[in-house]
């Protein structure tokens, strides 16, 4: 009996050490449908310091706001790039859903700079505006 409550203590640890060497950074997608209801316009949520009404829209590489078919294909070009989803949930404004998506990308094994890149890979309107 004493060796196995000495093994579970032990596993119990490793297990315990192991979860700390995790490291995460956490993202909202949210999603809000054209009034023709056929794309969805993506904004993303780092917890980025924003202004009032600032447009916070997902832009491609020529500053255009990036349009997805649906909200999966958001997710699927966030876990392309190894994010990871953790919850969904959304809210009826009128006539209108706004989705929700949390998500989280594991960041142990990244450097400062490659951490920096990741937030980097989600160009708004702002950062458009601050390179010119």
């Amino acid at each position: 009996m004493k060796k196995f409550i000495i093994a579970l203590t032990a596993t119990l640890f490793a297990f315990t050490t192991f979860a700390q060497d995790d490291r995460y950074i956490y993202a909202e997608i949210v999603g809000t449908t054209n009034f023709t209801m056929t794309k969805v316009t993506i904004q993303i949520d780092f917890g980025q310091e924003t202004k009032f009404a600032e447009d916070t829209r997902l832009r491609d590489k020529n500053g255009a706001v990036k349009k997805f078919n649906s909200m999966v294909d958001a997710m699927n070009w966030m876990g392309a790039m190894g994010w990871e989803f953790q919850q969904a949930y959304v809210v009826t404004i009128g006539n209108s859903n706004v989705y929700h998506w949390l998500l989280k990308k594991n960041t142990k094994n990244l450097s400062p700079e490659e951490l920096e890149a990741v937030k980097d890979a989600f160009p708004t309107k702002t950062d458009f505006n601050q390179n010119k």
